[in-house]
């Protein structure tokens, strides 16, 4: 993908991973859709890099359409998809509300769809084009106490799969960033901060270089670091032993009887 002169729309990208990969795309001559929801910091990623700042909730269907529709008002076209953008949230899943389930799905899994199967065909069309998901190891594993964000992160993967499949010999390119964990405010918010000392939490830099490596390159996938692609492959040759230890040494978050038929907010899990 030749990234000077294209069009790229960052999501998530008003600090962490999503500011660090709209700096290295614009230093590479790419025009940055910078898209977040905290219009401050936006814009101001926005002028660092001398793009355009595209504000949007990606949890809300009609936000999700306005991104789209900013975005292409914008420069006329998008050549460059990086779905950044997230959430985690961590605990007994029963003490998550279905509410914040589904704002879960939407952002971390349904956005990354939409705004691809918005844009995607006109990459196409044009015969050229690059989409990058930020998924993460949980979705390749599975983490206690993260099993909404596992399951939407799992979902993404497939996702991205089926798509590449889908554009081969279009001229798009389709792929995964794999990271573990990161050092940016996403566990701020979670619920939970990361209190483990191994692995320790990669700087957002080595993903963002990551992702210019996926697009530039056309590659299906990159893992951060690169050795935690042993994680899954343990789990599939000997998923016993996987299991066991997952449990015995993975986050100590346990779900808790109650007796009363169903999570805090049950009623309205119709």
């Amino acid at each position: 993908m030749q990234l000077s002169g294209s069009v790229a729309l960052v999501t998530g990208a008003s600090a962490g991973i999503g500011a660090a990969v709209a700096d290295r795309l614009a230093a590479r001559g790419a025009h940055v859709l910078v898209h977040g929801r905290d219009a401050e910091r936006t814009r101001a990623v926005a002028a660092h890099v001398h793009g355009t700042a595209i504000l949007g909730d990606l949890a809300d269907p009609a936000g999700r359409h306005a991104v789209v529709e900013h975005a292409l008002a914008a420069r006329g076209r998008v050549d460059i998809l990086v779905a950044n953008a997230g959430a985690g949230w961590s605990g007994p899943l029963p003490d998550m509300s279905v509410a914040h389930v589904r704002s879960l799905l939407e952002l971390d899994l349904v956005a990354s769809i939409e705004l691809t199967h918005a844009l995607v065909p006109a990459m196409v069309h044009r015969g050229h084009g690059a989409v990058c998901f930020v998924s993460s190891i949980a979705g390749r594993t599975g983490v206690a106490g993260e099993a909404v964000y596992s399951a939407a992160k799992a979902g993404v993967d497939v996702f991205a799969e089926s798509l590449r499949a889908e554009t081969a010999g279009t001229g798009v390119s389709v792929g995964v960033v794999v990271p573990g964990a990161v050092d940016t405010g996403f566990f701020d918010h979670r619920g939970r901060r990361y209190d483990r000392a191994f692995p320790a939490p990669v700087p957002p830099d080595r993903v963002a270089d990551a992702i210019v490596r996926v697009v530039e390159g056309g590659r299906a996938e990159e893992w951060v670091p690169r050795w935690l692609r042993l994680a899954p492959a343990v789990r599939a040759l000997a998923p016993g032993p996987y299991r066991y230890l997952a449990t015995r040494f993975g986050e100590p978050v346990r779900i808790r009887s109650r007796g009363d038929g169903g999570g805090r907010d049950g009623a309205d899990a119709q």
